[in-house]
């Protein structure tokens, strides 16, 4: 059980993560009406996390071990929860001074928690995937917190909607369906389906059902040099999204406005799960079981190799079996499902 005045929530900093612990949040939340909690995360997590009724305040992580622990000093926390898996993440709060501290014992820091969860482990002692969805809700159950709904949740307003807008005009009057590829992923290479399959998915989805198609990559050269190749393979016209940045907020618009989103499995992926949109989810190297969702609109599509799955962010092999095995015919079948419905 817990009794606290003030809470602190240190959220994971992959941005799917955090997404999926929106279940788990929303449990805190109904279990503690009481408490003040105050969410720390990177500024763009809080922007896609944000609004959230979950929370009373934010604390937005500063990239210094001295600022964060400065902050939180500041905040006269008397309880944290670390949904966050790492050893510095559990010293801040003992260095802050904060009381009680509860999260996994595991990355060496089980001396530095005062509740310590112990993390699901298979036979030989690794961490047995489980969703991460039950993951964070392992923590609310360790609480003994009740919580019946397992969706994950975002949401945007209007003045996204229409700063979103603003920034792709062209969209405005595009043709239906809109279509959003996410070809990247922070995880590494061995996630990547091959450019020049996603340039003849596109096509195909343009020729066939007149489909306005959009890149969603982050603004930085590697992404955007990904959704260029697609292009220049592409013979219809795709819009680059790496080349007009958004925000959080603008993002969560864009992507509550797709018809389709066609993803690796990859931060943006949980967005539009979040938001209820068809999605559908290429797996190569990743086991689908640690992100697990429920959603009912999803179909996964996962590569075959002898090797997967991996769960390394560089292929090792002489050829990338596993995202080369998912053909261009299996995920163009699957997006014209939703689109056809």
């Amino acid at each position: 059980m817990m009794n606290s005045q003030r809470l602190l929530i240190w959220l994971p900093s992959p941005l799917g993560d955090a997404i999926m612990a929106t279940p788990a949040l929303r449990a805190f939340r109904s279990n503690l009406p009481d408490t003040s909690i105050t969410f720390l995360a990177p500024a763009f997590t809080r922007q896609i996390l944000s609004p959230s009724s979950f929370c009373d305040d934010w604390l937005e992580m500063t990239g210094s071990f001295t600022g964060n622990l400065k902050q939180l000093k500041a905040g006269a926390f008397d309880t944290a929860i670390l949904l966050k898996n790492s050893f510095s993440s559990a010293l801040t709060v003992r260095l802050a001074g904060i009381g009680r501290r509860i999260g996994y014992a595991r990355d060496m820091r089980s001396v530095l928690l005062t509740d310590r969860i112990s993390p699901v482990r298979d036979e030989n002692g690794r961490f047995k995937p489980l969703p991460m969805i039950d993951y964070y809700l392992g923590i609310a159950s360790f609480l003994e917190m009740t919580s019946d709904n397992l969706k994950t949740e975002l949401s945007f307003t209007a003045d996204q909607q229409e700063a979103m807008l603003a920034k792709l005009p062209q969209l405005k009057d595009a043709a239906r369906p809109l279509v959003i590829l996410v070809p990247g992923g922070a995880f590494g290479p061995s996630k990547l389906w091959p450019t020049e399959r996603y340039a003849e998915l596109a096509d195909r989805l343009n020729q066939t059902c007149g489909a306005t198609v959009l890149i969603s990559v982050a603004p930085i050269p590697k992404e955007i040099e990904i959704a260029e190749a697609i292009r220049s393979k592409a013979k219809t016209k795709i819009i680059n999204l790496g080349l007009t940045p958004l925000n959080g907020g603008q993002l969560k618009a864009l992507f509550g406005s797709a018809d389709l989103v066609v993803t690796n499995d990859t931060g943006p992926r949980h967005i539009a799960i979040a938001l209820g949109k068809p999605v559908v989810s290429l797996f190569g190297p990743n086991n689908p079981q640690w992100t697990q969702s429920g959603h009912n609109r999803e179909i996964q599509i996962t590569g075959k190799a002898p090797c997967v799955p991996c769960d390394k962010p560089t292929c090792e092999q002489k050829q990338h079996l596993c995202m080369e095995s998912i053909t261009v015919d299996s995920v163009f079948d699957a997006a014209m499902s939703f689109l056809k419905s």
